[in-house]
């Protein structure tokens, strides 16, 4: 007789807690122009607060935050934000970041949980490193 145990189902609810902490963007879909060009002075930076359930950051400008929404590995960020609302020389970047947020539907951790991917269905459009 021969036994075979499969665990074919991965957990994704494993990776929720690697999100803890401070991330800063360092790739976005979408723009014409260069990465560097967007964010001149200042990445975009997310950070997630697990015990208060609760998502921050700044989009290159301004400040930003509200409730995290998270089902295993999938994310919401089409939820009402608090934003400042500080003049920014060129808001383009800003306003690119917090669009493309709201398409985010899921996240992925690296294995060595030092990058965070957010997915739009099945392409990664935006992409963190740990700070």
């Amino acid at each position: 007789m021969i036994a075979v145990s499969c665990n074919c189902t991965k957990n994704k609810k494993s990776n929720i807690s690697q999100l803890e902490g401070s991330w800063e963007l360092n790739y976005i879909t979408g723009p014409k122009i260069a990465f560097d060009g967007l964010y001149p002075n200042k990445k975009p930076s997310i950070n997630f607060d697990l015990k208060e359930n609760r998502v921050s950051g700044n989009n290159s400008c301004n400040t930003y935050s509200g409730k995290l929404v998270l089902d295993g590995n999938k994310i919401d960020f089409t939820q009402p934000m608090m934003s400042t609302k500080m003049m920014c020389l060129d808001g383009q970047g800003e306003k690119i970041y917090m669009n493309t947020l709201q398409k985010v539907t899921s996240y992925d951790i690296t294995d060595d949980g030092k990058t965070l991917n957010f997915i739009s269905g099945d392409i990664a459009v935006m992409r963190f490193t740990r700070k």
